[in-house]
């Protein structure tokens, strides 16, 4: 594979995954420079949802309140 840092084709391997992505890690490494590259789309990573710091709360009698959302 062509090594942008090396300027020519070197020989590249897989690292251990820190991300957890097992044999399924596009990354690789140049072993003469040690420049990752990606051999493939990266894979799906989703975002934790976020939450408004307050969200308008039905009481019984259908009056809205609001509380605190940790």
């Amino acid at each position: 594979m062509y090594c942008f840092t090396c300027g020519d084709e070197r020989m590249f391997e897989q690292p251990p995954c820190e991300d957890g992505h097992g044999e399924e890690c596009p990354e690789r490494a140049c072993v003469d420079c040690g420049s990752a590259v990606l051999v493939g789309p990266p894979p799906a990573v989703t975002a934790p949802v976020r939450r408004r710091a307050c969200e308008p709360v039905r009481a019984r009698g259908g009056a809205a309140t609001t509380r605190a959302v940790a």
